[in-house]
């Protein structure tokens, strides 16, 4: 028998550890909302507080889902899975698992997708990569974001729009610009892009490769996170 190697048995260790983060982050998001729920309409500044804290619990818990799920991708545990699956279902589950959020933010959440738009992936991975771009979208926007879907060109495009001031220069000139360092100001780390171009890598067809990229403009004029799936 093999005996384990200490970098081994460190990672399996960092890797329960945020698990079990994640799982506990889970549980404190969930009260966080039935304490907004229970909030009156007109909280003021409480319910700003609140939106905050909301915003801040699913974005970490949104890297920590990533970090994990890179650990079981690197070491070949995750079942990745490819089904066909309709957008508007997807849309619609991601609307419902953030509507609180984007209540207490008082945002509105626009979805344009044809009812019959069927894509073929892994169900999990694009939910996070797209959940994570809505919650990041949330964060920025003035007050809309705009989930849409088309097919172009034989691939499936998938947009998170919204009405923001837009991406910086140089994430528009690469999107992998924001995984080369960690920025202490913001605190990001570029672990949201990092997982969602290995997420796009993963899914292929032939020659085809899924990809990301950012832009500005789009229907409102602000950022647009672009996932194309072959």
């Amino acid at each position: 028998m093999t005996e384990a190697t200490p970098q081994a048995d460190i990672t399996l260790f960092l890797a329960s550890s945020v698990h079990d983060m994640k799982n506990s982050l889970g549980l404190l998001g969930g009260m966080v909302e039935k304490l907004v729920a229970e909030l009156p309409p007109h909280s003021g500044a409480d319910r700003a507080d609140y939106a905050h804290m909301l915003y801040e619990l699913k974005r970490i818990n949104d890297n920590l889902m990533h970090l994990l799920t890179v650990y079981k991708l690197g070491n070949a545990l995750y079942p990745f899975d490819p089904v066909p699956t309709l957008i508007a279902d997807l849309y619609a589950d991601l609307a419902v698992q953030n509507r609180v959020l984007f209540s207490t933010r008082q945002l509105a959440l626009q979805i344009d997708v044809s009812a019959d738009l069927t894509g073929y992936f892994d169900v999990d991975l694009i939910a996070g990569v797209i959940g994570h771009a809505l919650v990041n979208a949330a964060n920025y926007t003035r007050d809309t974001v705009r989930l849409s879907a088309r097919e172009l060109g034989g691939a499936l495009e998938l947009r998170v729009e919204d009405n923001g001031r837009g991406y910086p220069p140089a994430m528009l000139l690469d999107s992998r610009a924001g995984l080369t360092g960690v920025d202490f100001f913001s605190g990001s780390t570029g672990l949201g892009l990092y997982f969602a171009h290995e997420v796009a890598r993963l899914h292929r067809n032939r020659e085809h490769i899924g990809s990301l990229r950012l832009e500005n403009g789009g229907t409102f004029g602000g950022g647009c996170f672009v996932l194309t799936l072959p």
